[in-house]
């Protein structure tokens, strides 16, 4: 068996079918679509950033290695922007998946990936384009969701002067 290539008339088409399998909460079809294109277009930055979507989408499931396949794409992008936003946009979802297994110690790992999420929106905030605030909204869903961890002494000492910075 062998994969068959997609034709690059097809693209803008598959690309709004990944997105669609995205919000069925079908990852893995969106991910194989951004491959198809990508093996035809390997510099195509919407399948790039649609992949990056669908790997984060799939943090906490079956597939340990989503976190370093993510962090690959987004080294991918061309844009400084792209590749500070979506390397907080995947902390951020890293953050999440943590608090979402709810063992011994996921509030203090998702603690730490907010912080490193943080760093990545602040660097990609004075670089944004015009009109684009999404690093500022994506910084404000961070902090707000750490004010919410329960949080020990130096973590919160620490937090607190992050956030004020």
């Amino acid at each position: 068996m062998h994969l068959k290539p997609l034709s690059t008339d097809a693209i803008p088409s598959a690309l709004s079918k990944a997105e669609r399998y995205r919000l069925l909460n079908e990852p893995g079809q969106a991910e194989s679509i951004c491959l198809d294109v990508l093996d035809v277009d390997p510099d195509n930055q919407d399948a790039l950033v649609m992949l990056v979507l669908a790997l984060t989408d799939q943090f906490g499931g079956h597939d340990p290695r989503a976190l370093q396949r993510a962090r690959d794409v987004v080294g991918q992008l061309n844009s400084p922007y792209a590749r500070a936003y979506y390397n907080g946009l995947v902390c951020e979802r890293q953050a999440r998946a943590r608090l979402g297994r709810h063992g011994h110690g996921s509030a203090d790992a998702a603690r730490e990936w907010l912080k490193d999420a943080l760093e990545h929106f602040e660097a990609a905030e004075p670089i944004r384009p015009v009109g684009n605030d999404d690093a500022i909204l994506r910084w404000n869903a961070c902090v707000r969701m750490l004010q919410r961890l329960p949080e020990t002494g130096e973590d919160a000492a620490q937090t607190s002067i992050m956030m004020s910075e």
